[in-house]
């Protein structure tokens, strides 16, 4: 699935190239990138059909709206520059009786 974005007569898009075992192929404003599920391990399980509705959502990020997540295009650029930080909440953890 493709969607495109209209800004000031330019066309930026993203779409899903590929699904693998591994990850996921998307072409982002004519640029391909390979997300592992080491990186986005949330996206591993979601179904298909989610995965493939991706579209930007502004000129410099992109979104799966149906799994609630967001990605700045330079957290694609750069993963690098972007950690996974997973932060827990007291609230995740249950003391054993």
């Amino acid at each position: 699935m493709q969607t495109t974005l209209k800004n000031n007569s330019d066309s930026t898009s993203a779409s899903v190239l590929m699904i693998n075992a591994d990850g996921i192929m998307l072409n982002v404003l004519g640029h391909d990138y390979f997300l592992s599920y080491n990186r986005i391990p949330w996206m591993q399980d979601a179904p298909i059909r989610s995965v493939l509705n991706v579209q930007m959502s502004g000129p410099e990020s992109i979104e799966w709206p149906n799994l609630d997540v967001d990605l700045e295009i330079d957290s694609l650029r750069h993963p690098e520059r972007y950690p996974l930080v997973i932060k827990r909440s007291q609230l995740d953890f249950v003391a054993e009786q």
